[in-house]
């Protein structure tokens, strides 16, 4: 049975609590671990991460509490949570990090030589949208400047832009259902969603003559939490929906039992189609447009990394947000 790590180690009363005077290289290691904690959302789900077992892990962290004197996280039945203490360290390590990377870019830059971390935040199934130039952009990157490390995330929305705003991510590549004032926006561009039903679902078989778009509203509809569109309001009544997704995929798969109907990216329903297993409704009458943007935190310096990845998405970074 796991312990709190509150036992961990012989910590200091607070009377006696000291902040190191100075870091040393094994409290940066020990700094990076309990950050790879922290975002992989604990012990067990850091392994993979940090490649090393968890009783190492345990070891670091609390080698890292006994080190600044303060108890920083507590792990049990309840799963792994942060204590304010722990909270104000994460934070400070990002700080911390995100420091060490802009002496880099300064030191790199001064000798005409891109290296750091590229740590980008992508949102979910965008895998086979034709209008991204981001694999392509990676491609460049890493055949220009191969001692940049890449740091590529897939997540939901609200993830990209959470580690976008904490310093985890330089850069996101989100839609954009409502701007945040967190976020200078760089337009991309716009992917079209239809609305689909799945086989053996009512619809399916029906010629778009034969769909009255009026007549939607009776149908059992999957709302797309995230994908905040008011235009979907006129498709059907949302106080009537009581099924819902936050992924693409999840989306999709409620669709294909035949039994809802949803909007999907075109670009990831395209094969789903061609395999028989979803049609479009009334696509001449019912679509969606959602902008694509890359983000970047607001009134933050751009590093030489970040300019040259956004050179290769073809993104003009002095264009005002």
């Amino acid at each position: 049975m796991e312990t709190s790590l509150s036992t961990s180690g012989n910590l200091p009363g607070k009377t006696r609590i000291r902040a190191p005077m100075a870091l040393s290289g094994q409290d940066f290691k020990l700094l990076k671990v309990f950050k790879a904690v922290v975002e992989a959302g604990g012990f067990s789900a850091a392994q993979n991460e940090l490649n090393v077992g968890l009783a190492a892990i345990s070891k670091q962290i609390s080698d890292l509490e006994i080190r600044i004197g303060m108890r920083l996280c507590s792990r049990g039945r309840e799963g792994f949570s942060l204590t304010d203490e722990g909270q104000m360290v994460y934070q400070a390590s990002i700080e911390l990090f995100n420091s060490v990377e802009s002496f880099r870019d300064r030191i790199s830059c001064a000798q005409n030589e891109l290296i750091g971390d590229l740590s980008i935040g992508v949102i979910d199934n965008t895998l086979f949208d034709k209008n991204s130039l981001l694999i392509s952009a990676l491609k460049s990157i890493t055949d220009e400047a191969p001692r940049v490390r890449i740091r590529l995330s897939v997540s939901q929305l609200d993830e990209v832009e959470r580690g976008v705003v904490e310093g985890r991510f330089v850069a996101g590549i989100v839609p954009v259902y409502q701007k945040r004032e967190e976020f200078d926006y760089f337009d991309m561009y716009q992917e079209q969603s239809n609305l689909y039903c799945g086989a053996g679902h009512e619809l399916f078989d029906q010629s778009d003559e034969d769909v009255d778009i009026g007549n939607l509203r009776d149908f059992n509809f999957i709302n797309h939490r995230y994908a905040i569109h008011s235009a979907k309001r006129e498709f059907f009544d949302a106080e009537k929906v009581s099924t819902s997704a936050m992924q693409v995929e999840a989306v999709a798969i409620l669709i294909l039992t035949g039994r809802f109907i949803g909007f999907l990216p075109c670009q990831y329903a395209a094969q789903l189609v061609k395999d028989g297993r979803l049609r479009a409704i009334r696509p001449d009458a019912v679509s969606l447009q959602t902008p694509f943007s890359l983000i970047l935190r607001h009134n933050t310096p751009r590093s030489p990394l970040i300019k040259a990845f956004a050179d290769a998405m073809k993104i003009d970074l002095k264009r005002a947000p």
